[in-house]
């Protein structure tokens, strides 16, 4: 059944909707470049709210005259309010910004494109959001609000969920609210990582993400880099086995995607490490796999917790990503590890189908 959208009394499917925004792109160009900027200035606002106009006007980069002008506007329809602490939306602001999210996407081409990049991948859903993380922070937050919502979408009461570190997963774990089916989803992380900033290590995201949505969760306090010895120590460990015993059983997991050589700084890997990720092409990183162009993996870190043959026993296998510059390692990653989802934005999409 086609979609139904509103559009003030009228009810429209998606094809006559379609027909409308095609000759409105004809005769009216100028009023999708408005409304498409009043969308963005909203969007933006509901990122850095309460925020004020100056830095409102850089996050943008437009000027302020135009930022005082449109949020002049938007007040008056009762979409902002404006205090000393700032800018923020109104409840009708909100509901708004929802409302249109999906025509949005459909005015400017990005339903489109989600198709298109769906099917180049071989994915079966890619959810984009607008803009392009290497050119604004501000992206991210978008990301981690998708993110969040597939996760309070797909889950289900009594499963685990396995996740990984990194920015872009504090992101998502910031943006997660509680639900139903939360309330009694564990979270586990994917590795113990504690080699790497305690805010970006999957141990401290996986408590976040109970935390915020009423959930519980277990640890995995093992190093990211481990000699044999230790490896086959720490893994015969009765705390440990129980712990990859429930993540292994896990109903979903949601990952980063991260640029190979960035990651393995990140870690503080040995030079020889980084000298021979250089020299054999790696350009991707994920759950401690370095993967060339052509989706072959080039490296391996020892770690304790999920490995590429659990993921294919995952029901739900997510992964979270963004920017053009890492459009290499989403593009190879994605052609290695069975992900069914992909959420990114447009700058790293175009330059993905741009290869």
């Amino acid at each position: 059944m086609e979609r139904l959208w509103r559009l003030d009394t009228f009810f429209v499917t998606g094809v006559v909707l379609k027909e409308l925004i095609n000759i409105q792109k004809k005769l009216l160009p100028d009023l999708l470049n408005v409304m498409r900027k009043r969308y963005g200035i909203l969007q933006q606002i509901r990122l850095m709210q309460p925020v004020g106009r100056r830095s409102l006007t850089a996050a943008l980069l437009m000027t302020e005259r135009t930022i005082r002008s449109e949020t002049d506007y938007l007040r008056a329809q009762g979409l902002i309010e404006v205090s000393s602490a700032g800018m923020r939306l109104t409840e009708e602001g909100k509901e708004l910004l929802i409302d249109l999210e999906h025509l949005v996407k459909e005015i400017f081409g990005i339903t489109e494109l989600e198709q298109r990049l769906a099917e180049f991948l071989k994915i079966e859903r890619v959810t984009i959001v607008p803009g392009d993380l290497d050119r604004s922070v501000w992206v991210k937050k978008e990301l981690g609000r998708a993110g969040a919502q597939v996760i309070q979408q797909l889950a289900v009461p009594n499963k685990v969920i396995a996740v990984t570190g990194g920015t872009t997963l504090l992101s998502v774990a910031e943006m997660l609210g509680s639900t139903p089916a939360l309330k009694y989803t564990t979270f586990i992380p994917t590795r113990g990582g504690m080699d790497e900033a305690v805010e970006l290590g999957a141990n401290y995201i996986a408590s976040l993400m109970a935390r915020n949505s009423g959930g519980e969760y277990r640890l995995l306090h093992v190093p990211d880099q481990l000699s044999p010895e230790a490896y086959e120590a720490l893994l015969h460990e009765p705390h440990i086995q129980k712990t990859l015993s429930y993540l292994k059983g896990a109903h979903m997991v949601i990952h980063g995607i991260g640029k190979a050589q960035k990651m393995a700084i990140r870690r503080k890997s040995s030079n020889d490490l980084l000298k021979e990720l250089e020299e054999k092409g790696a350009v991707g990183e994920c759950f401690g796999y370095y993967i060339d162009r052509n989706s072959q993996v080039v490296h391996q870190i020892p770690t304790i917790g999920l490995q590429l043959a659990d993921l294919a026993k995952i029901k739900m296998r997510v992964a979270v990503a963004g920017g053009a510059s890492k459009a290499e390692a989403i593009q190879a990653v994605c052609a290695l590890l069975p992900i069914q989802i992909l959420i990114t934005d447009e700058g790293a999409a175009n330059a993905i189908l741009a290869t």
